[in-house]
């Protein structure tokens, strides 16, 4: 790579942050363009749910970087600048601003967006999404001082933990949910139980099997969710937590190869040479398992973006991470590790006091520990992860049998535990 080349990243989010860290660090001397359309610099996002939410972390927590690392590194950062389109023949990103970027690689980080309640009254003052900083700002405002009636709608993870942090704030939370156990699609609905009981334990209402009519309010003001019975249920504040879509337009603009999100291999390489993807966006080739996976979790945008960055460079890159995140809600702690689509359906086996939320989980395709889950146990993920990438045979006997040492199972590495 010459110092006469300029290397674009379109998202300027923990990806596209974390691929011009490592262009740098990796030596690359050309221009590298980091394009956001958010006014912020690069953040991360999971204390916008959790501690930034209840206001236990400060602006200075979320930022990847102090607002001094960009100069300082010669990165050119361009916030509030929306990429329009992509012209893979002549190498261009045009910008909203007008402006035309010649590149020699790209990288899309292009991310998420939630996906909005479609039901009459969505529009109402009161109704919120959380996706970006400005959200989580606005939402906080909404839930501080507490003694609100907030609904969230939907059950999975923003929704539960943005419940969670409404009723440490001191609001009345009812969460609905179309399922009938919250989780269940991520986790399946036996370890999906233990976060509702967790809910139910600290006074959080659940409604399974909730199906919304259509939002009411008072002077554009949202003040309760009906269902289809007729039942109004009461709410100052209205969460909509119903996932999230990747954000594929340039992707498309480029004519890459789409395939729940831009079909990549295990080098985060699309279709085209000269254009990589990484984060929410990119549906990679796993070499561990040979499959396609999307994953819109931190840890993936964080080692994802870095990925990429070597694979630009013409680096060797064989992306091979295995998913992971984690959630805080209430006193309950959790890291979870593995691959959801083989995990689905899989048989799980406890180790420990699963009734005082204090156990392991793993998920068994066939007698191959498949995926983990440690809540309120720690320094284990490592081994974890160890022994899903190991991938032999294990007795599932022995799995839940705590005086069992968890290494046995991981071919010697790991931490102990």
């Amino acid at each position: 790579m010459t110092d006469a080349q300029t290397f674009v990243i379109v998202g300027a989010a923990l990806a596209g942050a974390s691929a011009a860290k490592t262009l740098r660090q990796e030596g690359f001397e050309g221009r590298v363009v980091l394009v956001g359309a958010e006014a912020h610099r690069p953040y991360i996002r999971p204390p916008l749910s959790k501690d930034f939410l209840r206001g236990e972390a400060g602006l200075d927590d979320v930022f990847v970087e102090k607002p001094e690392w960009y100069a300082d590194h010669d990165v050119e950062l361009r916030t509030g600048v929306t990429a329009l389109g992509v012209d893979p023949v002549d190498h261009l990103v045009a910008l909203d601003s007008g402006e035309e970027l010649h590149y020699a690689k790209l990288l899309l980080a292009t991310g998420s967006r939630p996906r909005r309640l479609a039901v009459e009254g969505a529009g109402l003052s009161g109704v919120h999404v959380l996706r970006t900083l400005g959200d989580s700002e606005a939402l906080r405002e909404a839930l501080t001082g507490g003694g609100r009636r907030v609904v969230t709608i939907g059950a999975g993870w923003i929704g539960l933990e943005v419940a969670a942090t409404a009723k440490t704030l001191g609001n009345e939370v009812v969460v609905l949910d179309r399922g009938a156990v919250p989780l269940a699609s991520a986790l399946g609905a036996e370890v999906g139980q233990v976060f509702a009981q967790l809910h139910a334990d600290n006074g959080v209402q659940l409604r399974g099997g909730a199906v919304v009519d259509h939002l009411v309010g008072d002077a554009s003001r949202v003040t309760g969710v009906a269902l289809p019975s007729g039942e109004v249920i009461a709410a100052d504040v209205v969460v909509a937590g119903l996932g999230a879509e990747p954000n594929l337009a340039l992707a498309e603009s480029a004519g890459l190869a789409l395939e729940n999100g831009v079909a990549v291999d295990a080098a985060l390489r699309s279709s085209d040479p000269d254009i990589v993807a990484a984060g929410d966006i990119a549906n990679a080739l796993h070499p561990l398992v040979n499959l396609r996976l999307r994953s819109e979790h931190w840890a993936n945008a964080l080692n994802g973006g870095a990925a990429a960055a070597r694979s630009m460079l013409g680096q060797p890159v064989s992306y091979d991470d295995i998913p992971y995140f984690y959630t805080d809600q209430f006193d309950l702690g959790m890291e979870y590790s593995g691959f959801g689509p083989l995990a689905r359906d899989a048989r799980v086996v406890f180790r420990g006091d699963v009734a005082g939320r204090e156990f392991l989980a793993f998920w068994l395709n066939g007698d191959r520990v498949v995926a983990g889950m440690n809540v309120n146990v720690w320094d284990v993920n490592e081994t974890v992860q160890a022994i899903i990438r190991h991938g032999a045979a294990v007795d599932a006997a022995a799995l839940a049998d705590p005086d069992v040492p968890l290494e046995s199972f991981a071919g010697g590495e790991g931490e102990d535990a």
